[in-house]
């Protein structure tokens, strides 16, 4: 739906500066003194005010433009001050800002256990120092290995000890950025600890609607585990009707992410989507009635705010439920309403409580989706005309996943870095299986525990989960089914919304300057595709990675690199700090090997403990070679230290010149202790344990 008018959609233009003041707020927090932005926002809105009263006087019809640029002004300060406002590390009584040795605070989610591992965030409510309570505000993370802890849940209030340390940031290059992701989330610090060190101080104190919410999601949750077997068929049937996404395995969930599903297995817009189609339809009779359509509204929005409630108010839920309750009072009481510029209006509403949603994924995922179904799906629509009724409804649903994905696929390739090529196939395959599931399920839950009708339920579910499940197995395993180490940086990946807007508006406008301007930013786009891709063909690098308590070493020859570790090519580590790097560098020839292992390629020779790279030469200093001696210095660029090589430091020196002395992150705390003791020169030494992994480019 395009607006004929600027009047119709003002939140759409609106929530434009809005959100330039969050984006500029998240990155320039620290360049202006909020009390600036503060006296600034006063004077443009006193300057506002006082054009209106005088609007006459001051001939302001002469400029309205002025009008506009102050509202605009006001609200890129309105977006800039509220993220100001809502960091809990600006605040001066955060915890982390006062010395304590114990810290009081209540658990404000649903602690979920993993491999023996307690994990959940709490607010600090006080902290403790010699005897002396101080009231405190933040959240900390909280990993515990203890048995006993398996019994917390929402609202506990305990006592801990005051040992947290900061959230660590990514050492690896590509690395997922684990610290901004808890920082967007107001998390700054965390704390593990094994054993029993906490105490309990009072039991469900928290929201007591939010406590019987998520007591009642498990109650739910034990109800499905009861008469559904198979345990991936469970966990896709809690993940989709209630959001407990805890049973969920790596398998199930990548082969819906390969396939363009995985949408699915989010409880959102979708879910509350089919919820509200089977509400209108049931509850159609009542328009007739003379108070039948706000009877009918109010029961909507209620029976959605309830689903909301059994999922424990997920935030992908609310976002929908808020979404679909301002467009069921729309069209109750009016006969037109422009759906976009509802779907600002949420958008505007959520961002204003917390604008840190800006910065979560799926939050940009749904209102992208969302906004590009409302604007392109009719013009996708209006390609083809079908008089089969069959056809017809086929290709309306191939115009939904067509506009939904080509919308979301900039995005989600600057954030996931693939794309699923069957994407349609997988989508229209899923609407059947995936409404029975939903409406089933609702069913299977809302009825009580009657032994045939839930067995029977229970059945229906698990058959059908099964059935979809094997078939995006079966797509994800489709020759070429996924096109991935896509990465894009900020610039690429707006050229591509640019080129996707302006040929869907030249569709459906005509006019040809959208066309040119889709060619030109096409263009543009194709040259620095082009020269990223050259340049990486012309890199020669070798990096020193940070694996924690494992090795890892990359050289890399254009497209071609050796991975000398400790890990396998399957290990959880390798994927998640060793493959990301690989796929940035755009590397298609990988050979792994130990670091026992001899190589000889054209760019890589490595015999023993020594390595040739180019024309760099790199010495694995372990316990095999600690104790050789030379009767001239060893001349090396790079001296590599790993596995824990005890023995007097200040004989390096004496049989090796190097140019910078690696200590491996694998070595122990007390082998660091030890080496550090040497006095090296600060220039050629270096520590890549809780450092950034160093990469040397050797062209």
């Amino acid at each position: 739906m395009i607006a004929n008018h600027k009047g119709e959609v003002p939140f759409v233009i609106l929530i434009i500066p809005f959100l330039l003041g969050l984006t500029l707020s998240l990155n320039y927090a620290g360049f202006i003194v909020p009390s600036i932005l503060i006296i600034l926002l006063i004077a443009f809105s006193i300057t506002f005010i006082t054009l209106n009263i005088g609007y006459k006087r001051f001939n302001i019809y002469k400029i309205r433009w002025i009008g506009g640029a102050l509202i605009s002004l006001i609200l890129i300060l309105v977006g800039w001050i509220s993220v100001a406002n809502h960091s809990e590390l600006n605040r001066n009584n955060h915890f982390s800002k006062t010395p304590s040795q114990f810290l009081v605070m209540r658990i404000n989610n649903e602690p979920v256990i993993k491999k023996s591992l307690l994990r959940f965030t709490g607010t600090v409510e006080e902290t403790i120092n010699k005897g002396t309570k101080i009231a405190s505000s933040g959240t900390l993370l909280v990993t515990l290995k203890d048995s006993l802890a398996q019994s917390l849940s929402y609202g506990d209030e305990i006592l801990l000890p005051s040992n947290y340390s900061p959230v660590d940031p990514p050492f690896n290059p590509a690395e997922f950025n684990y610290k901004n992701y808890l920082a967007d989330q107001n998390i700054y610090y965390q704390s593990f600890f094994f054993g029993h060190h906490f105490v309990l101080l009072a039991h469900d104190s928290g929201n007591p609607v939010v406590a019987y919410a998520l007591k009642l999601r498990q109650q739910l949750i034990r109800k499905l585990r009861a008469n559904i077997h198979d345990p991936n068929a469970f966990a896709v049937a809690s993940t989709m009707l209630l959001g407990y996404r805890a049973d969920l395995s790596n398998d199930i969930l990548q082969a819906y992410s390969q396939t363009g599903t995985v949408y699915v297995l989010t409880v959102s817009g979708s879910q509350v989507a089919i919820i509200y189609l089977l509400l209108t339809y049931l509850l159609s009779f009542l328009r007739h009635h003379k108070y039948g359509k706000v009877f009918r509204a109010l029961l909507i929005i209620g029976i959605l705010g309830y689903y909301a409630l059994l999922t424990g108010f997920s935030p992908a839920v609310c976002r929908a439920v808020l979404v679909v309750s301002m467009i069921v009072i729309g069209r109750t009481y009016n006969q037109y309403i422009n759906t976009l510029n509802i779907l600002a209006f949420s958008a505007f509403v959520l961002l204003l409580y917390n604008p840190l949603f800006i910065t979560e994924v799926g939050f940009q995922l749904a209102y992208i989706a969302v906004a590009g179904l409302i604007i392109f799906r009719p013009i996708a629509y209006g390609w083809f005309n079908f008089k089969n009724k069959f056809a017809d409804r086929l290709w309306s649903i191939s115009a939904v996943s067509i506009s939904a994905q080509l919308v979301t696929f900039p995005l989600s390739a600057f954030y996931f870095h693939q794309f699923p090529v069957y994407f349609l196939v997988s989508n229209v395959l899923v609407i059947i299986p995936a409404a029975i599931i939903m409406y089933t399920g609702i069913l299977y839950l809302l009825l009580p525990q009657i032994t045939f009708v839930s067995q029977y339920l229970g059945w229906i579910l698990e058959k059908t989960i099964l059935i979809m499940n094997r078939a995006l197995t079966a797509i994800q395993h489709f020759p070429i089914a996924i096109i991935n180490k896509i990465w894009l940086n900020t610039a690429e990946y707006l050229l591509l919304y640019a080129i996707i807007i302006s040929l869907f508006y030249f569709l459906y406008d005509r006019k040809v300057w959208l066309l040119r301007l889709s060619l030109i930013c096409f263009l543009l786009l194709s040259l620095n595709l082009s020269y990223d891709r050259i340049s990486s063909l012309q890199t020669n690098s070798i990096a020193f990675l940070n694996l924690r308590s494992h090795t890892g070493i990359v050289m890399r020859r254009g497209n071609n690199a050796i991975v000398l570790s400790d890990l396998g090519d399957t290990d959880k580590n390798y994927r998640y700090s060793v493959q990301p790097y690989l796929d940035s560098c755009k590397i298609n020839i990988v050979s792994v090997c130990n670091l026992k292992q001899d190589i000889n390629t054209p760019f890589v020779l490595k015999k023993s403990n020594l390595i040739q790279f180019e024309n760099k030469r790199v010495v694995l200093f372990d316990r095999s070679i600690k104790n050789y001696r030379f009767d001239d210095k060893l001349r090396t660029d790079y001296l590599y230290i790993t596995g824990n090589p005890y023995i007097d430091f200040s004989n390096i020196n004496k049989n090796y010149t190097y140019q910078k002395l690696l200590i491996s992150a694998s070595n122990s705390d007390r082998f660091l202790s030890e080496i550090r003791q040497i006095k090296w020169p600060a220039a050629n030494f270096m520590v890549l344990k809780r450092n950034k992994a160093l990469v040397a480019v050797s062209n």
